[in-house]
């Protein structure tokens, strides 16, 4: 992870995003009481997918925010590249 550069987000977004992440956090120990109690396999698989596009849709959040206020709002066009590079980057990942 980077933090030779940092940008700053509306306190608002930033509030929003870690909203997001508690219920994503509270899902994932939601499972894990699931898995200790020997829920069936068919509802601990559901709070999964759950889980899953919850972090999938906190992902697609933050690539907007990232594009929005650290690639549009960049020092020079060169920062606005290395950055966008930067984000392809991660994105070739993500769509692994």
């Amino acid at each position: 992870m980077s933090n030779d550069h940092h940008e700053a987000h509306p306190p608002e977004e930033t509030q929003a995003l870690k909203l997001r992440l508690r219920k994503i956090s509270g899902q994932l120990n939601a499972i894990e009481r699931m898995l200790s109690t020997d829920y069936d396999c068919p509802d601990v698989l559901m709070q999964l997918v759950s889980a899953r596009r919850a972090i999938k849709a906190l992902s697609e959040k933050l690539i907007h925010s990232h594009m929005e206020h650290c690639i549009e709002h960049a020092s020079s066009p060169s920062d606005a590249r290395r950055k966008l590079r930067e984000l392809m980057s991660v994105l070739e990942r993500y769509i692994d």
